[in-house]
């Protein structure tokens, strides 16, 4: 009887490891899309079309169409890049920034009724600028202009 052929830890076959890594990627790419999409639609359009509900907080706040529409731009951007695989990263990192704001916005000018919102976004931007990480090393060499 012969015995069974066992293999040294660490030498699974490569199929076993490139799994998680692939679903990993997958999911990602999902969350980049939709969180980009949902900057794009319900959150840029308002503010760049001056939508009264958008144009209403500006006011509220002080500073006018000049900044709903620099943020609504802003969010534009962001959301594209989220889905531009060489800017994912630095977009996810933009967006912390952002959603910092947001947040602080939510808790001082309305009441902190929505302020969970901008800190859930922060979470998934955060999520997306670290499983995309080695996305600024190539973002660096391109601007650069140096290859690999």
């Amino acid at each position: 009887m012969s015995e069974p052929v066992r293999t040294p830890p660490g030498s699974e076959p490569r199929a076993a490891t490139a799994r998680p890594r692939r679903a990993v990627h997958i999911a990602l790419w999902v969350l980049q899309v939709l969180t980009g999409l949902f900057f794009i639609f319900a959150s840029a359009v308002p503010k760049l079309t001056a939508s009264p509900y958008a144009l209403d907080i500006f006011e509220d706040m002080g500073s006018g169409a000049w900044l709903m529409y620099t943020i609504g731009v802003l969010e534009l951007a962001g959301g594209i890049a989220l889905m531009v695989p060489v800017l994912a990263a630095l977009a996810g990192l933009c967006f912390i920034g952002l959603m910092i704001g947001a947040f602080i916005v939510q808790l001082t000018y309305m009441g902190g009724e929505n302020a969970a919102t901008p800190v859930i976004l922060g979470v998934i931007v955060g999520l997306i600028a670290w499983g995309r990480w080695s996305g600024l090393g190539d973002l660096a060499r391109l601007v650069s202009g140096r290859r690999r």
